[in-house]
């Protein structure tokens, strides 16, 4: 597992609608390995190992990060933002930030006032962002209006092999996706795999709806992050307990199929590897409802990775859930075609 390369991913700005950088880097890692690469006009980008196969496996991780979009800049050059994704403004009031600017970050930080603190829910458009401009002419020189903006947080490594940054969600998956096909391809699996690393996941979706339609596969994970239940505040009675450290999330859910479940289960059973559960009796959040909806329907199934903290800027992840991430996922793929009589992955029968 090369832990460099996720640490880069996640030092290198996202913001949903803007993931063209990231991408070029994802490109470049999967070339290591892939035997074809793909890309379309959504801005996915998916490295294949065994494109000739008949049998093909989608793997969908979206690499872009919630964060906010520039809407105006004022006569005192305060930038005024949108929400692009589920951001919760409040966590950023006081907070450093990037601003990306065609290519070129330019610093800023959220203003704070004793008026917002006291502000009983805080918009995105009650943020605004200070450069240090003294006009709208000076700042204007530098930013424009539909410049993305992110939070402005390194990769710190703490206790017990666990670490923190932002947009964890979902650089993670989208790392794993890759990881887990290039050890597939290392380790001999003759499945045709689609290693894809998806866009707008936390805007629109069309990531994941471009990559499954133009595939056409016969399955597909999705690999995303889940909220640990060990964190302040939260509760395993409402989806299930998953612990930080404590293995891949599988999830039952009416959109995830059972015949792929069982077989993640047995592969995790057969490599010694604890598996956690999850609930979602609807939607999962995830590309995967995507995917499912894609073409004809696509079986498919949700792998997910614990996390703290999601949706803010000290997302806290494990190093050890990552690598069984990985471990499942290309011992899965390494031994899917032996079971190509269950490839419609029916649970019942005529």
């Amino acid at each position: 597992m090369d832990r460099e390369f996720l640490k880069d991913l996640l030092a290198t700005p996202s913001v949903s609608g803007y993931e063209e950088a990231i991408q070029a880097k994802a490109l470049a890692y999967g070339k290591e390995f892939a035997h074809a690469q793909q890309t379309d006009p959504s801005g996915n980008a998916i490295s294949v190992v065994n494109p000739e196969a008949g049998l093909k496996v989608l793997l969908c991780g979206h690499i872009d990060e919630i964060g906010f979009v520039v809407t105006h800049i004022d006569a005192q050059g305060r930038l005024h933002l949108t929400g692009a994704g589920g951001v919760r403004p409040r966590l950023y009031l006081g907070s450093p930030v990037q601003v990306w600017h065609e290519g070129s970050l330019v610093n800023g930080v959220i203003a704070t006032s004793s008026d917002l603190l006291k502000k009983e829910k805080a918009e995105a458009s009650d943020l605004l962002v200070d450069i240090g401009a003294n006009s709208k002419e000076e700042a204007a020189g530098l930013v424009s209006i539909g410049d993305p903006v992110c939070a402005d947080v390194p990769v710190r490594e703490l206790l017990n092999d666990r670490f923190t940054c932002r947009a964890l969600d979902d650089r993670t998956g989208a790392f794993v996706v890759l990881e887990a096909a290039k050890e597939a391809a290392r380790q001999g699996a003759k499945a045709g795999i689609y290693a894809a690393t998806t866009v707008g996941e936390e805007t629109s979706g069309r990531g994941a709806y471009y990559a499954a339609a133009r595939v056409q596969p016969h399955c597909a994970i999705a690999v995303d992050v889940t909220w640990a239940s060990d964190a302040p505040g939260t509760d395993p009675a409402d989806t299930g307990e998953v612990k930080l450290g404590g293995g891949p999330v599988l999830c039952r859910a009416s959109v995830v199929n059972k015949k792929m479940n069982a077989l993640l289960e047995k592969t995790a059973e057969d490599l010694g590897m604890q598996v956690q559960w999850e609930i979602a009796t609807g939607r999962t959040g995830t590309d995967g409802d995507t995917v499912n909806r894609a073409g004809p329907g696509i079986p498919m199934a949700l792998v997910s990775i614990p996390l703290r903290y999601m949706h803010s800027s000290v997302e806290v992840g494990s190093w050890k859930d990552i690598e069984d991430c990985i471990r499942l996922l290309s011992a899965f793929l390494t031994r899917l075609p032996a079971e190509a009589e269950e490839v419609e992955f029916c649970s019942i029968k005529p």
